[in-house]
């Protein structure tokens, strides 16, 4: 099988052909059809994120058709599946209380499957999986709770978006912080999470929908997709903005994006008993500034949000049957396809800030 292999951080990827075992107990192996170009793995690559294993195959968002199955497996060959970065095992404290984004056994940064190995070779040496699905590879496996069957009458190329910019974006909004209809917002940083964040606030009628961002091109996007007003906040100040559209502050604010100056002014532009989410991560060993002050006599709330609080086995589906129905939208995401050998140009166009999605097609 042919992968988009990272062999140092900071270096470009290199396509390489690699051995991949079969799937063991409790595995599918997946013919991959389309992977999202997501930050995650631009933050693995350039080396914002320290201690990724090398050589790694990267890649945690896309779809594709199950080809394999190993014993014990309830998918069968065909079907078509959303690959989640994020394993569920059904029986740890957080999946028993309704948290599986929290399982025990998730491990992305390890570069292993759940029991702690690997599928992948080159010349009879392991090559890591990056965040348990490896999705810029012609062909993956990974275990059966991180493929998520699908109706086949939705285009794989779409499905791909759906397991994680699309999940966490959207989840944000409506599991994370439950915003309610009416409620103002405002989303710093608007890329490829930060978009489903807006269509996240579309669906639960949040108004206004404020979207942040220091690329202006990007607002207009966000626009498209949702947001009320856009603030250029390489012009002017967003908090100043905020106020100014919403009298108090924002109600919400979401940051999707791994920059600590937007995670403080987040927390700045509530409103008393506001709730800032953060869903971007940012370099390793970024620490935020805050006033604390207003944060406790306002009754504000800081929060994190992974993976947009996901409950994979109904949200994918469910985000799926909405894009389906025309409430979601998907193929407004998508600006530009790449090969598998164009991973690179990819990662160059997203960090340009060019992208609103990139999607890498098999």
């Amino acid at each position: 099988m042919r992968a988009s292999v990272l062999f140092e951080q900071g270096k470009p990827l290199s396509v390489e052909e690699l051995e991949l075992e079969p799937p063991r107990a409790g595995e599918v192996l997946v013919r991959m059809t389309a992977s999202g170009v997501c930050h995650s793995c631009l933050h693995a690559a350039d080396g914002s994120w320290k201690g990724v294993p090398v050589p790694i195959v990267l890649g945690d968002e896309g779809a594709g058709v199950v080809e394999q199955v190993g014993p014990g497996v309830e998918l069968r060959v065909g079907d078509h599946v959303i690959l989640s970065w994020a394993p569920t095992c059904g029986r740890c404290h957080y999946c028993v209380i309704g948290r599986p984004n929290l399982c025990e056994r998730r491990q992305p940064g390890k570069g292993v499957l759940p029991d702690g190995t690997t599928r992948m070779s080159l010349q009879g040496k392991p090559v890591y999986h990056y965040g348990h699905v490896a999705t810029y590879a012609s062909r993956t496996v990974v275990h059966e709770s991180c493929a998520i069957p699908i109706d086949k009458n939705v285009p794989l190329d779409k499905a791909a978006l759906i397991g994680c910019s699309v999940m966490t974006g959207v989840g944000a909004v409506i599991n994370t912080a439950a915003v309610p209809a009416g409620a103002s917002m405002a989303v710093f940083g608007v890329g490829g999470v930060g978009l489903n964040v807006i269509q996240g606030g579309a669906l639960v009628a949040a108004h206004p929908i404020i979207a942040v961002d220091v690329v202006a091109s990007k607002l207009e996007y966000a626009r498209a997709l949702g947001a009320t007003d856009g603030v250029d906040a390489s012009r002017e100040d967003p908090v100043a903005a905020i106020r100014r559209l919403t009298r108090l502050g924002a109600d919400y604010t979401f940051v999707a994006v791994g920059n600590a100056r937007a995670m403080a002014q987040a927390a700045e532009a509530l409103a008393p008993g506001g709730t800032c989410v953060l869903i971007g991560v940012p370099e390793t060993g970024a620490t935020v500034p805050l006033d604390v002050r207003p944060i406790v006599t306002a009754e504000r709330v800081i929060r994190g949000c992974s993976y947009g609080s996901a409950r994979t086995r109904e949200d994918l589906p469910r985000l799926a049957t909405l894009y389906q129905a025309g409430k979601l939208k998907i193929d407004e995401l998508i600006n530009r396809r790449y090969g598998l050998d164009e991973a690179n140009e990819a990662f160059r166009a997203l960090a340009a800030g060019e992208l609103a999605r990139g999607i890498i097609v098999f």
